[in-house]
């Protein structure tokens, strides 16, 4: 059986020159990604700016510099259609076509959400790579942090309800995946990401150093106990972070010199 030629049309030039094509399909839609060697660099210029990050779930991310950057909520604003689409799913027959045509619908509300939640972090990831040499971010283990909180049947879990809710809010906002991009695109321009331990970064007073819960007055301010310093808790937190990468950085610095 013969191979014949396939009509492709680009929706932009290609940058280098093409290797590999692969064919990809999701439901009833297909995409070719097309691989490139002798890609031209374009490494945005050094600019001296340095930023902490805050991830969080009402903001995705506030920085150093009191920048919030929303967070979109995608699988919110799509759950009164995929509910649609799962109750319309479920009165179907097992083994019809009208059943399969639901599942296909039920799945393209799941792809939606899951191409907005991507193309969301692909957009600020760049963003934020373009504007800043150094990126410092909590070194965050989502993993552990979105556990079920059930539990087991010999030691059930407590507030089940209210940290099922916060584990979907931290798949929803999506910080793996936008870390993820941050890291690689970063790699590409010449940009330094570094990532710090995240343990009393909203609860260090960012002017004194003061550490104490009680400086946390609630979700969104900070008041320190000591030099009654205020700020919004994700700002202080994010200058926190931003003070940590610096001397992470100057300490490596150092040790390379001695070596």
């Amino acid at each position: 059986m013969g191979v014949g030629a396939v009509k492709l049309r680009l929706h932009r030039p290609l940058p280098g020159r093409a290797k590999t094509a692969t064919l990809c399909r999701a439901g009833r839609r297909w995409w070719v990604t097309i691989s490139c060697d002798q890609v031209p660099a374009e490494a945005p210029a050094p600019n001296g700016r340095a930023v902490g990050v805050d991830l969080g779930v009402a903001s995705v991310v506030t920085t150093s510099e009191g920048e919030h950057v929303a967070n979109p909520r995608h699988t919110t604003a799509a759950a009164e259609r995929l509910a649609a689409a799962q109750r319309d799913l479920a009165a179907k027959k097992r083994g019809s076509r009208r059943r399969r045509r639901a599942v296909e619908r039920v799945a393209a509300h799941h792809r939606r959400v899951a191409n907005c939640r991507r193309d969301h972090a692909h957009q600020l990831s760049r963003r934020l790579v373009d504007a800043y040499d150094v990126i410092v971010h909590e070194d965050l283990r989502i993993t552990n942090m979105v556990r079920s909180a059930s539990g087991t049947v010999d030691a059930p879990g407590t507030n089940v309800s209210q940290k099922s809710g916060l584990n979907r809010s931290i798949h929803d906002a999506g910080w793996a995946q936008l870390l993820s991009f941050m890291t690689y695109k970063a790699e590409e321009a010449g940009r330094t990401v570094i990532a710090v331990e995240p343990r009393n970064t909203s609860l260090t007073c960012a002017a004194c150093g003061h550490v104490a819960k009680a400086n946390r007055c609630s979700q969104a301010v900070f008041r320190c106990t000591v030099c009654d310093h205020q700020a919004h808790v994700d700002e202080n937190a994010a200058v926190n972070i931003l003070r940590a990468g610096l001397a992470r950085r100057a300490l490596r610095e150092v040790q390379k010199k001695a070596a």
